[in-house]
Order: structure tokens, then C-alpha cells, then sequence
């Protein structure tokens, strides 16, 4: 898609509001605006159907019901109540060690390191191949009967590694261990109608799946849900998990997001995004342009993701000489700001040098096929000039 000028392919930073979910979301700022916990009159009964009938819609999306969805601000949070949450648990059940895969995203590794600070938890890393796969035989080594929690991202955000979490999950349970499955990045890159059959913990986010920003879900299991500790406290709502006035209208559009990513057009989009990911990439090949993909070959990764290696350039330099015509990103946005290389590229063996040389371009919904190869030819173009010059990168 563009914007404006600019031709936007980072789309697993976030996604536009789709005009679908935007109709839905309007109608509940005007129409539907009660409070969901105002149960004295018919506004506030709506109010509750609309948040029912999103809780519905995102439960659907992963196959559990509908009491199983906590809505929360976004994955951050999910994810943060997930690992957090079970700290008291850890001391009820004996068990006092986290497994989490060398890729997850920060807030599971922040999370990680806030359990072995300040509640004295074992945290170890799971290794991950060239490909960003988990290691089954290195988990299944690591397992025993002291392991609380295993916590693996369903599809990576950076280089779009799709995880076999049914495998996980199954080698987790064996050793009596919950999962925990952040799954931001995976309702537009697979099928994820079964992922409450191999999770325990779900954590869902709205505006990676062309919803509003600032919603989210942690989907819980019933029978894990007495397990947690709240992070939020307040009136009890939420089962008590996360107290605070739902947000409606941003639920409801949530909802009609995740209905829209379900059914044979869902994998028709995807099939789509993913001929215009291979189109841009054989189409920057093509102008000459030395890019290595970073991470798993096709079948493996999400449909809209390509982590380049362009060893000429930095992707400092790179991302902005593209600018304004072309937005793409180094890495995870949730990480901006942060003065070090990828842990994820690090993760896969790639050098810091490497790392700093290293793009996400991520196609989406939107992007057509002619944008597509616009992209790669202004890409293409803006290597040339930056590998002429003084800034060339050396590796």
C-alpha cells in the first residue's frame, strides 16, 4: 500500500485499520459507547453484548471460548501478565524454571529477566537453528519436572520463522509444563484455528492484524486461569485477571479483525502477500542488487516477510536514503531506540556486523504486485548510490 507517496512495507511493525473494522469500530463510538460493566440499564447491556461478541470473535480465531479471552492493551501486556502472572504460582507448585526461545520478542525476555531478579526463577534459553527453529531434541533434553512454563512465539516478528508449536506444545505437557505461545505475528501468516489445543497461554494483538492499536488478548486457558496473579487490580473485572473499563469500541474492532483473518479468504490473502513478497525479491535479485535472506526458506515463514542481508549498506544508511519513498525497518519496533544488533539475527548466527546490515521489508494486505516491484527497484537504486560512496559498508 502506499501512503501519500510512500510505499509502506512494514506491516509487522503494524497494519492499517482495515475500512471493514473501521465501519464496526465507528458504529460503536457513536452507536454502542455504554459502559460494558454498566449492568443498571440497556446501554450498558449492549455495551456487554458488543464486548461478548468480540470476546467471541477472538476466541474463534485461536479455538478456545469466549470466558478463555482476557483483553488487555496489547501483546506487551498479554505477554507481561503471562510470565509474570505465574510467579506466585511458581512457589504453589514447586516448579522453578521458564524455558524461552532465544528469538521471543523483548517483552517475554524483559519478562524473563523481571522472574529471575526479583522472584529468584530459573530462566534458560532455548537454542534455535540457521532457520529460527526451536531445537525439539535440545528442548526435550531441557525438560523435567521442575519446569513451570515454556514460552515460544508462534511466528517470529523479524526474520518470520513459523514455529511446529503442536510438536512444542506436546514435548512441554509431557513434562507437566504450561505453554505459553505469543502469537502477535501469526493470524496473517498461518492457520491458527486449532493453537488453544497446544497452548495454555495465547497472547493476541490487535493492530498486527489491521485492528486499532492499543487492544490486545491474553487467552487463558479456564482451567490456568486460577493460576495467575493479576498485574492490574481494581473492580475485578475480567475474571479478576485485568481490572479496568474495557475499551469498546477498540474491542469491537479487534473482533471484526479477527473474524476477517479466518476461512478460505484468509488463505487466499495469504497466498496472495506471499507472490508479492517472492516478486519483490526476485525482482531486487534481478536488478543486481547482492541480498541474502535471513532465517527460514519460504515454506517456513510468514507469507509477507523478507529479512535481507545487503552487505554493502548499512540498514541505518540504507532505511534512510529510502525515505520518504519507501518505509521498512531494521528489526522490531518495540526495540527502537535500542543501540544493539537484533538478538534475533544474533540468535541465528549471524555477526553484529551482519546484523547491522540487515532489513525487514514485510508486505501485507494491501501491497500489490506493481508496488512490489517499485520497491525493489527503489531499494536497488538507493544500494547502488550508497555502495558508491563514502559510507559502504566493509564485512
Amino acid at each position: 500500500m502506499k501512503v501519500g507517496e510512500t510505499i509502506y512495507l512494514d506491516h509487522q511493525a503494524t497494519t492499517p485499520v482495515d475500512p471493514r473494522v473501521f465501519v464496526k469500530m465507528a458504529a460503536a463510538f457513536t452507536n454502542a459507547f455504554g459502559n460494558p460493566h454498566a449492568s443498571e440499564h440497556v446501554i450498558g447491556w449492549r455495551a456487554t453484548e458488543a464486548i461478548a461478541a468480540a470476546a467471541r470473535q477472538v476466541a474463534s480465531l485461536v479455538g478456545a471460548d469466549p470466558d478463555e479471552v482476557i483483553f488487555t492493551s496489547g501483546a506487551t501486556e498479554a505477554n507481561n501478565l503471562a510470565l509474570l502472572g505465574l510467579a506466585d504460582y511458581a512457589e504453589r507448585s514447586g516448579r522453578h524454571r521458564v524455558l524461552l526461545s532465544a528469538i521471543e520478542h523483548k517483552s517475554v525476555l524483559a519478562a524473563g529477566r523481571v522472574l529471575a531478579q526479583r522472584h529468584g526463577l530459573e530462566v534458560a534459553v532455548i537454542e534455535v537453528d540457521r532457520q529460527g527453529r526451536v531445537d525439539e531434541a535440545a528442548l526435550a533434553a531441557q525438560l523435567d519436572g521442575d519446569v513451570l512454563l515454556v514460552s515460544i512465539m508462534a511466528v517470529n516478528n523479524e526474520i518470520g520463522t513459523i514455529q511446529a508449536v503442536d510438536r512444542i506444545g506436546a514435548l512441554a505437557r509431557a513434562a507437566g509444563a504450561l505453554v505459553h505461545c505469543d502469537a502477535a505475528q501469526a493470524p496473517c501468516a498461518i492457520d491458527i484455528g486449532d493453537l488453544a489445543h497446544h497452548a495454555d497461554l495465547i497472547s493476541l494483538s490487535s493492530h498486527k492484524i489491521y485492528g486499532p492499536g492499543g487492544i490486545g488478548a491474553l487467552v487463558v486457558h479456564r482451567g490456568v486461569q486460577p493460576c495467575l496473579t493479576p498485574l492490574i487490580h481494581g473492580g475485578g473485572q475480567q475474571n479478576g485477571l485485568r481490572s479496568g473499563t474495557l475499551p469498546l469500541p477498540l474491542c469491537v474492532g479487534f473482533g471484526a479483525a479477527a473474524e476477517l483473518l479466518s476461512g478460505t479468504s484468509a488463505r487466499e490473502e495469504r497466498d496472495r502477500v506471499r507472490a508479492c513478497r517472492d516478486l519483490f525479491v526476485e525482482t531486487l535479485l534481478a536488478e543486481g542488487c547482492e541480498a541474502v535472506s535471513n532465517g527460514p526458506d519460504t515454506r517456513l515463514r510468514h507469507p509477507g516477510n523478507a529479512n535481507l542481508l545487503l552487505r554493502s549498506v548499512t540498514a541505518a544508511d540504507l532505511l534512510a536514503a529510502l525515505q520518504p519513498t519507501l518505509a521498512a525497518s531494521s528489526g522490531s519496533a518495540c526495540a527502537s531506540g535500542i543501540p544493539e544488533p537484533s538478538h534475533v539475527l544474533r540468535a541465528i548466527g549471524l555477526t553484529s556486523e551482519e546484523a547491522d546490515c540487515s532489513i525487514r521489508f514485510s508486505l501485507g494486505r494491501s501491497t500489490t504486485a506493481d508496488e512490489a516491484v517499485q520497491a525493489a527497484r527503489i531499494v536497488s537504486a538507493a544500494v547502488e548510490r550508497l555502495s558508491s560512496g563514502p559510507l559502504r559498508a566493509t564485512l
